[in-house]
């Protein structure tokens, strides 16, 4: 896109004045983006994927738990006992500067293709340029990306680097690793941030707390459960910062960002004083929010028989409104499957199941909500909620609102199958 603001048309000049990625840079990304694989064959022999080599190894059992040195280059390496002869990987790296007062994130695609018996091939490019002024204003610059149903980040190399008019999750890129010779701006070091990205995309951080002053609290209250949250979800700060105040006044820091906001909502749905310290406070977080989930419970349960009966046929209408579309999506992995819920009876079976309150606050009737149940040999395990704004997932939660042994898998499914879900979303 041609730039037409005056930040566009001044961030497109400075960035074509940027240097070229260094061969320090390229050392530190090929060395820290990946990590060195040892293959061993079944009779023992160790070959290097990075040199090439081939030594006879010594125990396999301590060199598959510890590793190896490479005899030949000196490369610690993971040993893996396999007959694959390819490694092929992509990762992306980060380089953190500054230019006439913005702060540069600059992102670059690299590739490493290890063959047994040859040296190790890498390429990177840059790919994504992000330039964000101190007050939060920001510019993205990247090459054409490829059209592809399940990608979404295949950058065509040889396109020029142009504005982009629009934000895209291909843009919000965390990376693998970053060069450890960097730069902030003095706003970034003002606004509370001391180097630790909190696994948030480096974008998001520094947009947050450059632009809205909230956010620029949290951090520096050490407050990054809550920030962490609230930059994922699509939940308005504002609407609970009367209580998060109460929180930082009393030294209080919220273990977890999903949960503590579900038992705000529980509160003020039992009419308790969420500017009470007392109650947005609690010395145990999850059983205070099982506490009140009952209570709400209790109530719901009170008022099901005759109120229930009139107003679940309109909330199904809403939902099946708001969510037909999705209704159908399931997946799996073989073991772990995944469906959208399909009618407000089910995501009252689910909260009664799991003990928690996808029923009792209503997750039927948000827009950007999308509920999945996630089960194993057809028995609940997770219930997992996708902002659908967003695509990503919001919170996985098990019994009592506790992860189980199968969390990060349930996750990584969804993730993997967002696709479907963002098809659905423009069907």
């Amino acid at each position: 896109m041609k730039p037409k603001t005056s930040i566009q048309k001044e961030v497109a000049r400075l960035n074509a004045r940027l240097p070229q990625i260094s061969e320090a840079q390229k050392r530190y990304a090929f060395r820290h983006c990946f990590e060195p694989i040892g293959r061993r064959s079944a009779d023992g022999r160790i070959v290097c994927t990075e040199c090439g080599q081939s030594w006879q190894g010594g125990g396999a059992l301590s060199e598959t738990l510890c590793g190896a040195r490479c005899p030949h280059c000196g490369t610690e390496l993971k040993i893996e006992n396999t007959r694959r002869r390819v490694f092929r990987e992509t990762a992306y790296y980060g380089i953190m500067t500054t230019r006439k007062g913005y702060q540069v994130l600059r992102f670059f695609l690299v590739k490493a293709n290890r063959r047994v018996g040859q040296p190790a091939a890498y390429h990177i490019y840059e790919v994504v340029s992000r330039w964000i002024a101190p007050d939060g204003r920001n510019v993205t610059l990247s090459r054409s990306r490829g059209i592809a149903f399940l990608y979404y980040d295949l950058w065509i190399e040889d396109s020029p680097m142009e504005v982009r008019r629009r934000n895209h999750r291909s843009y919000d890129i965390l990376p693998a690793c970053i060069y450890p010779r960097v730069r902030y701006i003095a706003e970034l070091k003002r606004n509370g941030f001391t180097g630790d990205f909190h696994r948030i995309p480096p974008f998001d951080l520094f947009t947050a707390i450059l632009s809205m002053p909230p956010y620029e609290t949290l951090l520096k209250a050490g407050q990054i459960p809550m920030l962490h949250y609230m930059l994922q979800s699509s939940a308005s700060i504002s609407e609970y910062w009367d209580a998060l105040k109460i929180c930082l006044r009393h030294g209080y820091i919220i273990p977890d960002g999903a949960v503590w906001r579900d038992y705000i909502d529980t509160l003020r749905y039992l009419g308790k004083d969420t500017r009470n310290a007392a109650y947005v406070c609690p010395e145990n977080l999850a059983d205070a929010h099982d506490r009140a989930v009952a209570k709400r419970k209790a109530r719901c349960e009170r008022e099901r028989l005759e109120e229930q009966r009139r107003t679940a046929l309109a909330a199904e209408s809403r939902y099946r409104e708001l969510k037909a579309g999705f209704f159908g999506l399931s997946f799996t992995d073989g073991i772990i499957s995944v469906r959208v819920l399909e009618s407000v009876q089910e995501f009252f079976e689910e909260g009664e199941a799991m003990h928690h309150c996808v029923f009792g606050n209503e997750y039927y009737l948000k827009p950007d909500s999308l509920v999945l149940s996630a089960t194993l040999d057809g028995k609940r395990i997770e219930t997992v909620e996708v902002a659908l704004s967003k695509l990503n997932v919001v919170q996985s939660r098990g019994a009592c609102n506790a992860d189980t042994e199968y969390h990060d898998r349930i996750i990584a499914l969804v993730n993997s199958n967002m696709p479907l879900i963002r098809k659905r979303i423009y069907a």
